[in-house]
């Protein structure tokens, strides 16, 4: 089923959804909240988680006498500048329908967006996060649902499916609020995503194209946040429309 010397390290796929739940609903029993009143600081706690993740990462292929690059499979000067593109377009396009689909699905209402993903938060640390969740998340997330999913298991299907649910249901909790719907809706949102990201890295091994499209959808998301925070009005206008 695994392939190479990082092989124990599929045993991490579930490692982000944990430390997600775990973290808000320590977080909102220490400031005296609900978990509903911190979800905007959901782009924080991601960094910080990302951080956290590739110290893990790090940490497990130099034990294990590799490296990031090794884990992820990472050859410089192979990728095209169409593939980084043709990426990028399909992950903002079926990221933005399986949103869609899904707001459509548990809510019945198209678009729709959770709210709560674009709450504003202190400008300062809005703009500082435009830089840092995007390139965090694309270390933290493909090095670990490809490095260490994809890559370390010989079944195709379970190759792509297994790591796609987990890359898929870590959403469900980032923000983490026990609500079922939300949870599904969340889930639904990511999944087709997911399995053509696992797909595609099964197929090509090679990260990059994934991880720049994965970076530059992120960036749009922290823009967002940066412009909510930052423009008085915008947020309460924005959930109107």
């Amino acid at each position: 089923m695994v392939t190479n010397k990082n092989k124990y390290m599929i045993y991490l796929l579930p490692i982000r959804c944990v430390i997600f739940a775990f973290i808000f609903v320590i977080g909102a029993t220490i400031v005296n909240q609900k978990l509903d009143d911190i979800c905007n600081w959901w782009s924080i706690i991601a960094s910080a988680v990302n951080v956290f993740i590739i110290c893990i990462l790090l940490l497990f292929t130099k034990k294990n006498k590799s490296s990031y690059r090794e884990l992820i499979n990472y050859r410089k000067g192979e990728t095209k500048a169409k593939s980084i593109i043709g990426i990028s377009l399909l992950i903002f396009v079926i990221g933005m329908a399986g949103m869609y689909v899904a707001g459509y699905i548990c809510y019945g209402v198209i678009p729709y967006a959770a709210p709560m993903m674009i709450a504003p938060i202190p400008v300062w640390v809005a703009a500082i996060n435009v830089v840092v969740l995007p390139v965090t998340t694309a270390l933290a997330e493909d090095g670990l649902y490809l490095g260490c999913g994809v890559n370390q298991i010989n079944n195709k299907f379970l190759a792509i499916t297994v790591p796609a649910f987990f890359f898929a249901l870590q959403h469900s909790f980032i923000p983490t609020l026990f609500d079922v719907k939300y949870i599904i809706y969340r889930f639904i949102s990511f999944l087709p995503l997911t399995l053509i990201l696992c797909w595609y890295y099964y197929k090509k091994r090679n990260p990059l194209p994934i991880m720049v499209g994965h970076a530059l959808i992120d960036v749009i998301t922290a823009m967002q946040i940066l412009a909510t925070s930052a423009i008085p009005g915008l947020y309460e206008m924005m959930c109107r429309m």
